[in-house]
Parts: structure tokens; C-alpha cells; sequence
């Protein structure tokens, strides 16, 4: 299933090629594979070399789906997508999350979970599972989100209330999980950003609070209690303004989409705040300028310690702030380049992502996926 999803479309004899095994025990694998929906034959493949032309192989794009969930501070949303990761089914609504109940945001969530899982069935898909993204700690069980300060949530089971009596009906149950949206984000990235060749990169993500996330060969580094990546605490000017976390000079008051709107004397509670906050960028604004400048220096501050510390090959710019890089982005790199102390580390390795503020989206409803594709034989145990 890996060798079929990184080609696109592929012969048997490539796949066996690929992973070693020999063309008759990848055709008895392969025929599993179409018989239960998740492979298709799309006709005669002619590779260019002497021999027989082989049938092209491509991953269903009517079989499994993996829906995404996100809960954000100021919206919920949802998406499907199929195998090939192409997303089939969205929604979203505006909502301001801060303060309220856990059990009325999860229920509208499910709302949306079911508008779009309906949808996705309607175009032959059926879900395999749902990955929820909180900006927030999640524990181990990946259940429970342990803390969401910016939504006000303590040791909230995220997925028994998904489940309950309010939640996802009876019909539509299927296997959840709960991921902290920065770890999503940076799933996304390695997955399905286009950074080819790059498997050690911090990643990191800006709304109302900064999150960042580790990939290590590959690999989400999670710590020792699942709580790695919160660059938004780590301080930048010691004798700053006092956090939310009750430290001073957090990167977050100086580089969160709020501080920043503040900043440039746009009000955080203006329609399309955002979109202002980069018109006025766009337009020479001074106070803008200035605001995504500082914020820029400050994540450069922090990020500097990551890099000398982990040595990781990139440094990507996701969700909001990759939107602002046009203005953030040279800050960020000049104090990279005075801080970071291997000097063979480029500054301008930092890049900007192709997916946005889609990205956390995207890697929860793919991380759905990418459990059918390392184990396609857990479908038949559901």
C-alpha cells in the first residue's frame, strides 16, 4: 500500500521490485488488496523497457476516507479525504470557542463530523476513522486534552464525549483520536508538503497561541510525556509582559496573531483581521510593518535555541505564518543567522508552506490514511 501510495500509479513488478518480494506473492497481495476496495487496476502501463506492459495499480479513490476534525479558538471545522489524499467533503463554521463548555463546542463539532462523513458516503466513500486537532496538551491515551489554555479546557475527554449521548450517532461510530494541532500540522508537512528529502524540521504554527512541532528522521518527537514543541512559552525577553502560562516575555506575546493585530493597531476582534493585518503589510503600512517585523525577530529568537539544539535541516512556516512570510520571513532568518552557531546551517533553509492553515486539517483526516496504509488488514476487524 506504501509502495502503490508514493508512485501514484505503479506496476505489480514495481512494487515488487520496490519491496522485495517476489511478483508472485505481490500479485496474491495485490488481489487481497482490490478484492477488499482499496487498490483499482486503471488499464495496461507501458514502462519503456523490453517486456510484457503491466497493469497500472492506484489506490482506491472510492475506498476508505479519513475524516479530520479541528476545534480552533475562533472556528470548527471538518474534512474527508480519500487514499490519495485528495480532499472530497469540507465544512466550517465561525465560532469564538474562548470560555465555552467543552460538551456544547463537541457537540456542534459532531454536527459537522456527520455533515461531512454523509457527504463523503454519497461520493462511495466510507470513513475509517476521525482524528480530532485541539490547540492544546493531549494525554498519552490521546482521548483526554489535558489543557487548552486559549479555549479554556482542563482534563476534557474529548472522544467520550464525541461518543456520548449528544455526540456522533450509534451509525456513525469508528475509531477516534485526539492530536494536538501542531503535531498535525507538522505530520502534514512531512507527508504531503513537498519538502522532498527533509525528515529532520521544526515546524511551527501561529493563531491565537504558537505552537511547533518536532519531526526526527521522520519521526514525530513527541517528549517524555507527549508534551514537546511548546515554543510559544519559551521566552525572548525575560522582563517582558507577563503570559497567560503566569511567565514574562513568552514568544507568544510578542509573535500570537493577537499580539501581533495589536501591534499594527488592528483590533483582533475585527472582521477578517487577518486579511487586514496583510493588506496593510502589502500597502507599506508602517505600524504593520513594524508588528510582523518584531514578531518576526522574536521567533527567530526562540527558534534560534531549536536549531542549535536539535540541528534540524529546515525550519518551516506554517498555518497563519505562512501567509505573513512575505513579511515575517527575512527577520526570522536574519537572527537565525546571528544566533545559530553551526554555520553550515543556512539561515535561509527556513521554508514556507504550501498547505497553510489547510495543513492542520489535512494531516488529521490523512493521519487516518496513513494507519489503512500501515495496516490494511485492521479494516477487517472494524
Amino acid at each position: 500500500m506504501r509502495a502503490v501510495a508514493a508512485h501514484g500509479e505503479v506496476s505489480r513488478a514495481a512494487v515488487a521490485a520496490e519491496v522485495g518480494l517476489t511478483r508472485a506473492t505481490v500479485s496474491t497481495l495485490v488481489d487481497e488488496l482490490l478484492a477488499a476496495g482499496l487498490l483499482v487496476e486503471l488499464g495496461t502501463q507501458r514502462p519503456g523497457t523490453v517486456g510484457r506492459p503491466g497493469t497500472a495499480l492506484a489506490l482506491n479513490d472510492t475506498g476508505p476516507a479519513g475524516l479530520g476534525a479541528e476545534v480552533g479558538v475562533d472556528h470548527l471545522a471538518a474534512i474527508a479525504v480519500d487514499l490519495r489524499g485528495t480532499v472530497r467533503a469540507r465544512a466550517r463554521v465561525e465560532a469564538d470557542n474562548r470560555g465555552r463548555p467543552a460538551p456544547e463546542v463537541l457537540r456542534e463539532l459532531a454536527a459537522l463530523v456527520m455533515e461531512v462523513s454523509r457527504e463523503s458516503r454519497a461520493a462511495g466513500l466510507t470513513p475509517a476513522g476521525l482524528t480530532l486537532a485541539v490547540p492544546g496538551l493531549v494525554g498519552r491515551d490521546r482521548q483526554v486534552v489535558m489543557r487548552a489554555p486559549n479555549l479554556g479546557w482542563e482534563d476534557v475527554d474529548a472522544v467520550g464525549r464525541l461518543y456520548g449521548p449528544d455526540g456522533l450517532p450509534a451509525s456513525a461510530r469508528m475509531p477516534v483520536a485526539v492530536e494536538n494541532e501542531a503535531n498535525l500540522g507538522a505530520l502534514a508537512e512531512l507527508w504531503l508538503g513537498g519538502h522532498e528529502g527533509v525528515t529532520d524540521f521544526v515546524h511551527v504554527s501561529a493563531e491565537i497561541g504558537i505552537g511547533a512541532a518536532l519531526i526526527v528522521d521522520g519521526r514525530l518527537f513527541r517528549g517524555a510525556r507527549g508534551f514537546a514543541g511548546e515554543l510559544g512559552h519559551v521566552p525572548v525577553h525575560p522582563t517582558g509582559p507577563r503570559c497567560s502560562c503566569g511567565a514574562r516575555g513568552c514568544l507568544e506575546q510578542y509573535a500570537g496573531e493577537e499580539a501581533v493585530l495589536r501591534a499594527a493597531g488592528i483590533s483582533p476582534e475585527r472582521p477578517e483581521a487577518l486579511k487586514a493585518l496583510q493588506t496593510a503589510a502589502a500597502e507599506q503600512d508602517p505600524a504593520a510593518l513594524k508588528a510582523l517585523a518584531t514578531a518576526g525577530q522574536a521567533f527567530g529568537i526562540a527558534l534560534s535555541g531549536a536549531v542549535n539544539l536539535l540541528d534540524p535541516q529546515a525550519v518551516v512556516l506554517g498555518g497563519t505564518l505562512a501567509s505573513l512570510a512575505p513579511w515575517l520571513r527575512s527577520a526570522v532568518e536574519r537572527e537565525l543567522g546571528r544566533r545559530v552557531t553551526d554555520r553550515q546551517w543556512r539561515a535561509d533553509a527556513v521554508r514556507v508552506s504550501r498547505l497553510g492553515r489547510e495543513g492542520v486539517l489535512l494531516g488529521a483526516a490523512y493521519s487516518v490514511v496513513r494507519s489503512v496504509l500501515d495496516d490494511p488488514q485492521a479494516l477487517r476487524t472494524r
